[in-house]
């Protein structure tokens, strides 16, 4: 009697019907949660501040040279809307203010030295939306804080800086939590760097 060997099954079939199935059971389930992705080096190691006081272009030439800075871009926040250009927030009526973005390491300046001994003396924050010759809502002076420690230290320097009899007038920077910041066109960012006799109407204050 002759036998018939019994034909085998290619396994891929079963394989990709079993695959199949289980995305399956994992859509109708739902996709577990995507865990946040862990802060870059860069960012564990660093603080980042907005400040607003008058020109960006004198305010970043400063705040670049403050040991601990790591990085500083000139732009603009606390406006009415998105992605302003310069002309529209050298129009005043946009509610944007010059600003520095300031990169730096809190293990070599603190948030509130950062305040306390360059910020409040590199500007005027007695004058209401002015700045030297420059006069407008955009030259404000104004902190905008990303975090409530940050509104914290904030509040607590000012009220140092009007008690300390420094100026002969209060203070009228704004705290405020910041929002979306853009970047200034390439022009300006390290204006005097690449103009170092341009202007300028900031120094630094006994």
């Amino acid at each position: 009697m002759s036998s018939t060997r019994p034909v085998a099954l290619p396994l891929w079939p079963m394989a990709l019907a079993l695959l199949v199935v289980s995305s399956a059971f994992t859509e109708a389930r739902g996709a577990p949660p995507a865990r946040p992705s862990a802060p870059t080096v860069k960012e564990a190691l660093t603080e980042t501040a907005y400040l607003a006081g008058g020109c960006f272009w004198g305010m970043e030439d400063l705040l670049r040279k403050i040991p601990g800075v790591v990085e500083t871009e000139v732009g603009y926040t606390g406006g009415l809307f998105s992605r302003p250009t310069y002309g529209d927030v050298s129009t005043g009526k946009t509610g944007h203010a010059e600003s520095v973005r300031v990169v730096f390491n809190p293990k070599v300046l603190t948030y509130e030295n950062l305040l306390e001994k360059w910020f409040f003396r590199m500007h005027d924050p007695t004058t209401l939306n002015r700045q030297g010759n420059d006069v407008g809502t955009q030259y404000r002076s104004a902190i905008f804080y990303l975090s409530e420690e940050q509104r914290r230290v904030a509040e607590a320097v000012k009220a140092r800086v009007d008690k300390s009899g420094k100026w002969p007038r209060p203070t009228v920077t704004t705290i405020t939590a910041a929002g979306e910041f853009t970047p200034a066109e390439g022009y300006h960012q390290d204006y005097l760097v690449k103009n170092p006799n341009g202007y300028t109407c900031h120094y630094m204050r006994d």
